[in-house]
């Protein structure tokens, strides 16, 4: 026997159809919102820092592969907690083989929705993208001081320290530990020459005294060998000296010095012990597990520019959490707002002890920096019994008094 059909409730069906009208808007609003963010990583092309041999040498403190491993293993370990909060970052990586072609990238990035923008190039090319744009850049891979004084950009923020930061860094270990007189040894390229001017800044800074400061120089020709001989270039006619600090941005020379100096000192700057951002050997504070799963997913070691750029991700991808809160109550354009402003204020943890957050006065993060003679890390900077009014991480690179970037209040 067929059953007749049920017969609703009019009351309940009225109160059901209202729920649903009602509910409709608000999961429309959160279908909107909950949209992901979009980044994009500016890569150089056929970066020379990644030719093979380079690799094969791992110089300290140098590349070991592309920007975007890092930025893809922040990413991957953020997608659980950006799930759970609604929200969502999409990364879309552009290799560019010039500034003009970075600028051309930066703008179609920013026109297709992008919310900001990574990028580990050269400075020229960086500030080119920067000034094509509105968003906030992330820069990765530039240690040039200029680009934090004098050639600052007010939506330009650094995660990887500074030249002055890691001269800083080294000066101050070397204050610490009382080796107080200085040799120097400069290589021949414009980098080098103006990365021993911050190094003899740092030198003079924390009361060290420079003995002497001579150039170094790679050379096949034969009137030009001593100005690559360890010994001739630290014989003790250069005065007596604690520690022997080498510029070398090539790092052919650095890596050959240790152990071949005329008396027996230490080597510091770019070969011995060194100031970087990151050692995959450092063993606290949570290290080991984000060195191994960075292993994991790369097949290598993770370098500091490998730590600059994991961090890049992991402060998109808090900002975007953070902003999560507010967009229920704003247009496209306030959510877009929200995201900037929680990525300037953002706090991130890098596991190195402390939270991490931009400097106001030249968009520079403030970390601490590990000395490491390739093996392990030594030590921390900033160094015990280094003092600051306000914050002790300030000591490492230029502080708000010395402040030359015009573009920031």
């Amino acid at each position: 026997m067929r059953r007749r059909p049920s017969i609703r409730n009019p009351a309940a069906a009225t109160v059901a159809r209202w729920l649903t009208a009602a509910a409709t808007p608000l999961l429309l609003a959160q279908s909107t919102w909950a949209a992901p963010y979009a980044a994009t990583l500016l890569l150089r092309d056929d970066d020379p820092r990644l030719e093979r041999s380079r690799l094969e040498r791992a110089y300290l403190g140098q590349s070991g592969g592309p920007a975007s491993d890092g930025v893809a293993v922040a990413l991957k370990e953020s997608k659980l907690e950006m799930d759970a909060d609604g929200t969502g970052l999409t990364l879309s990586t552009v290799a560019v083989a010039s500034a003009a072609a970075a600028r051309d990238a930066a703008a179609k990035a920013e026109k297709a929705g992008a919310a900001a923008l990574l990028a580990d190039l050269p400075a020229d090319w960086l500030l080119a993208a920067t000034d094509a744009v509105k968003l906030p850049v992330l820069n990765l891979g530039a240690a040039d001081d200029s680009l934090r004084q004098q050639d600052c950009r007010p939506r330009l923020l650094h995660l990887l320290p500074s030249e002055r930061m890691r001269a800083d860094a080294l000066a101050q270990t070397l204050m610490a530990s009382k080796w107080a007189t200085v040799l120097l040894l400069t290589g021949p390229s414009p980098q080098d020459v103006a990365r021993a001017a911050v190094a003899q800044a740092a030198i003079k800074r924390f009361g060290l005294k420079l003995v002497a400061a001579k150039p170094f120089k790679l050379s096949a020709d034969p009137r030009e060998r001593a100005l690559a001989n360890p010994l001739l270039l630290t014989a003790a006619s250069a005065g007596a000296y604690d520690v022997v600090w080498v510029v070398d941005s090539d790092g052919e020379f650095a890596r050959q010095l240790p152990y071949r100096t005329a008396l027996p000192r230490p080597v510091v700057g770019d070969a011995g012990l060194s100031a970087l951002a990151w050692h995959a050997s450092f063993e606290r504070f949570g290290a080991p597990q984000v060195s191994r799963r960075f292993a994991k997913a790369a097949n290598r070691a993770m370098t500091a520019l490998d730590w600059s750029a994991w961090l890049g991700g992991k402060a998109l991808a808090a900002a975007a959490i953070a902003a999560q809160t507010d967009r229920g109550s704003k247009t496209p354009a306030g959510a877009l707002a929200a995201f900037h402003k929680a990525l300037a204020e953002v706090q991130v943890d890098g596991s190195k002890g402390v939270a991490m957050g931009f400097r106001p006065w030249d968009g520079q993060l403030r970390q601490p920096l590990l000395l490491s003679d390739g093996q392990g890390v030594v030590a921390m900077a900033p160094a015990d019994g280094i003092l600051h009014p306000k914050n002790a991480l300030d000591t490492l690179g230029a502080d708000a008094p010395e402040k030359l970037c015009k573009a920031r209040p």
